[in-house]
């Protein structure tokens, strides 16, 4: 496979949020696969802890404008966008005043505002693929990481199936240990039907309040590929991705980490 282009969907991205091992890998791991020659864009949820002015966040008029309808309620999609440096990496905001706020603290809103995290992840899903399709970006590649971003390929394989931005890109789902407690709202099944998904597309969710485990088992099975990227990652989900047949790579070495997530790209 020839890649040309790479969409980096994240849930974190250093220096806009704290550095932590999932926002350092979601800033380096993009920024390696530029250095290869390789067309990157990266997106992210615009959370209220980001410092708009220091880090020359702007809004993309003509990619506003749009509303994600979310359990019947118009939610309007905010694009933003910021420049990191020194690669001159491109990074995309998904924003929007119900679910990411202004000045929260110390945490992100999946923290802080957990009962809202089904429709926080439906909103960031969606407002990144409407994005895309606007911008007209057709990504070789749709590498996946951190569970706000697990519904992608749900979305990219029964809503967006047909998009010309989508239709031949591969999907990379990765494993990390960034699991969140309990269950996300009881409704949340409900919700993905209302949005057009059949018993059948949301069948591994199960009725049951859907946890970690359910919704990380959903993102596999949608997935084209998957990738442990870090030590850690849950071992019954490691064993479910191998046990899927799918392409599966196993914590690239720390010397030629993009190198080896390039390679796995190229393979798919």
């Amino acid at each position: 496979m020839d890649v040309k282009k790479v969409l980096f969907i994240s849930q974190e991205i250093h220096p806009y949020v704290p550095a932590n091992a999932i926002s350092n890998l979601c800033c380096e791991l993009p920024r390696g696969i530029q250095e290869k020659g390789i067309e990157v864009r990266t997106f992210m949820p615009r959370y209220g802890i980001i410092n708009e002015r220091r880090n020359q966040l702007h809004e993309v008029i003509r990619l506003s404008g749009m509303n994600i309808i979310i359990d019947d309620t118009d939610h309007p999609l905010i694009i933003k966008v910021a420049t990191l440096q020194p690669t001159r990496m491109q990074v995309y905001f998904m924003d929007n005043d119900d679910y990411f706020y202004r000045h929260t603290g110390d945490g992100l809103e999946t923290e802080t505002h957990a009962s809202d995290n089904d429709e926080r992840s439906m909103f960031f899903v969606r407002g990144s693929v409407e994005t895309v399709k606007k911008l007209r970006w057709d990504a070789s590649i749709v590498h996946c990481t951190g569970w706000i971003t697990a519904l992608t390929p749900l979305y990219l394989k029964h809503k967006y199936n047909e998009d010309p931005s989508f239709r031949t890109g591969k999907i990379v789902v990765s494993l990390l240990p960034d699991a969140f407690d309990g269950t996300l709202d009881p409704r949340f099944v409900e919700k993905l039907r209302m949005d057009g998904f059949t018993d059948e597309q949301l069948s591994v969710l199960g009725e049951a309040p859907v946890d970690y485990h359910a919704l990380m088992r959903i993102a596999i099975d949608n997935a084209d590929a998957v990738m442990e990227v870090m030590p850690g990652a849950d071992s019954s989900l490691v064993e479910y991705a191998k046990a899927s047949g799918k392409p599966f790579l196993s914590c690239p070495s720390a010397e030629n980490y993009a190198g080896e997530v390039a390679e796995f790209y190229a393979s798919l």
